[in-house]
């Protein structure tokens, strides 16, 4: 397929932006660098089948662009909203602004319509009836005029603008020429999503869709806004890879944010670049697209330098007051809130405020015991060999992941009572559909050693098994805890190596057991070592509670998997039996019983 630059193709539309004034001043655009270049590549790259030059079309469908508040997002969507509306070409055009609430996704439109009402051109399109404003609709028609059979004349609608939310839509009969999302992060689910981009623009020669939105408070990164921004960042590592590799560059500096491992470096770049998506021009700014997810890592940037924030902010000195950012960043620094508010509205960084089900991913953060890096976390661990521990086990088949979790309680040359996921398991067979259906990179999960993918549909119980006699060689295993469903055979073959202890996923068994690590994170008593597939599953769990304040994990009504965070409470239930007995023990011996 040829591919080509058109300059006058880009051109017209920046011409066409720069005709219409801002909301700000009333006076006439003038674009930014950056936003020239974004819209100069997003309609000016073109590609054919044909190499004829009427068969040449836009390349890219989909522009992604997540950048901080203020930066002029919602006037530059107004904007392009305008030029899909009557600008662009397209018969019948369907152009519509998409939001959370009607209240958001007017923002957009309001813009739009101050810009109609305003620019002299579009004002005499409006006084001669060829833009019709309903404001009651949230709706912007271009109309023409066109002969009747008795000689008169009506209005035919050849194009509208349509407000449309998460909260009422219909979801049949969309035929866009252009999807504007605004703040796709807020979106309440994905059901306008798919709607709006599933089979809907397909007649259309060259549809578009836009998003435009920044980071989004979302603690279990299970959110429609989330997928997307992932989507966007492979695609856009992938470019950076594939650049790379032409100039003989070094690959580790793209691959270490997707913490591929050292000895699948290989398997890591033919994975990235099979994200890649053609039709996508990603365009991101902030700090968890420039940094990663890691809290360790965003936690170490130091945010108050001020070449940071014209990383971030691309129109900071134009758009945005670099005095104002200072004394923004003065209040910040006088409180955690503070910090957290200005990380994510001025620096997009992607952030948790809302404690979920169970566990707070908020405190769940704050409890990391050793770093991050795998390298370093390694090294880390070995301190804990020959260590007095427990152990739990959450066993599953196919669809569910299994988990074997490690409890080291505080003993001479450990503080504090530390969990460790010693292995986490999904079929390799089913990681497709998986990935598809629960939302997060399994694959990129197993190259970072968080999980293993093992071989066929159903889980091995022969490589659990193995794993928890390394265990029992490396540390000091006391006992292991199993739901009995499931586990009959396993128990069996596992009595020689450690004791074994039923514990039923019940309220009289889950909910001391989990009251008790929810009070033990609350001191910081209780740590756990990094993982990011075991982060993402204590953020999943959704409880239920009787009326004297029980607790369990309920797996049917939380937001993905749990299996490793249960076998966590497993596991803390285990030492809660042990630590009794053990120490009624020790004081029988001190007190020169015998047993």
């Amino acid at each position: 397929m040829a591919e080509r630059f058109d300059q006058g193709a880009a051109q017209f539309v920046c011409d066409f932006v720069e005709r219409l004034p801002t909301t700000g001043t009333g006076e006439r655009f003038k674009l930014y660098p950056w936003q020239k270049e974004s819209m100069g590549e997003f309609y000016g790259r073109q590609v054919s089948e044909l190499g004829t030059e009427e068969s040449w079309l836009r390349k890219y469908w989909y522009l992604y662009l997540e950048i901080p508040k203020k930066n002029g997002k919602s006037e530059l969507a107004a904007a392009l909203g305008l030029y899909h509306l009557f600008g662009d070409g397209e018969l019948n055009a369907e152009v519509y602004i998409c939001a959370a609430d009607k209240d958001n996704a007017s923002i957009v439109y309001n813009a739009a319509v101050f810009m109609a009402t305003s620019a002299p051109w579009t004002a005499k399109m409006i006084a001669r009836g060829e833009l019709k404003i309903t404001e009651s609709r949230k709706r912007i028609e271009y109309r023409q005029s066109m002969k009747t059979g008795n000689g008169g004349r009506k209005w035919v609608t050849i194009g509208v603008m349509q407000v449309l939310s998460a909260e009422a839509y219909s979801k049949h009969g969309y035929k866009p020429s252009c999807v504007i999302f605004d703040e796709l992060h807020a979106q309440p689910n994905r059901e306008l999503w798919d709607v709006m981009t599933g089979a809907a623009g397909a007649s259309r020669r060259q549809p578009a869709w836009i998003v435009l939105t920044t980071a989004g408070d979302d603690p279990d990164r299970n959110s429609i806004g989330w997928e997307i921004h992932e989507r966007a960042v492979a695609i856009r590592d992938a470019r950076l890879l594939r650049r790379v590799q032409a100039e003989g560059g070094d690959v580790r500096k793209i691959l270490s944010l997707r913490h591929a491992a050292e000895e699948d470096l290989a398997n890591a770049e033919e994975a990235l670049l099979a994200r890649d998506e053609e039709n996508w021009l990603p365009i991101l700014y902030g700090l968890t697209a420039m940094f990663g997810d890691n809290p360790d890592d965003l936690a170490n940037l130091d945010i108050w330098d001020e070449n940071l924030w014209k990383l971030c902010n691309p129109s900071l000195g134009e758009h945005l007051s670099l005095r104002n950012i200072r004394m923004e960043a003065m209040a910040a620094k006088k409180s955690e809130a503070g910090e957290r508010l200005f990380r994510w509205l001025r620096l997009n960084q992607w952030i948790t405020t809302k404690t979920v089900g169970w566990i707070s991913l908020n405190l769940y953060d704050k409890t990391q015991w050793g770093p991050s890096k795998k390298k370093e976390r390694d090294e880390w661990l070995k301190k804990l060999e020959g260590m007095k521990c427990y152990g739990g086990v959450d066993l599953s088949t196919s669809r569910d992941l299994t988990a074997f979790v490690l409890l080291f309680p505080p003993q001479p040359g450990l503080d504090v009572a530390v969990l460790l996921p010693y292995g986490i398991w999904r079929p390799e067979g089913t990681v497709d559909e998986a990935e598809r259906r629960d939302h997060v990179p399994y694959r990129d999960w197993a190259r970072a050693g968080f999980l293993t993918l093992c071989p066929g549909e159903v889980n091995d119980y022969n490589d659990i098994e193995e794993r928890i006699r390394e265990a029992s060689e490396r540390y000091d295993l006391r006992a292991v805890g199993f739901d009995p469903f499931l586990s009959r055979t396993i128990t069996q073959r596992l009595a020689p190596i450690a004791q074994v202890i039923e514990i039923p996923q019940d309220l009289k068994n889950m909910s001391p057991a989990m009251k008790e690590i929810d009070d033990m994170m609350q001191r910081h008593t209780l740590l756990h070592v990094h993982n990011t597939c075991f982060r993402w599953t204590f953020g999943n769990v959704r409880c239920h509670e009787d009326g004297n304040g029980n607790i369990k994990p309920l797996k049917n009504k939380s937001r993905g998997r749990i299996d490793p965070a249960v076998a966590s409470i497993i596991v803390m239930a285990v030492w809660m039996i042990k630590r009794t007995t053990e120490d009624f023990d020790t004081r029988k011996l001190s007190e020169g019983w015998t047993l």
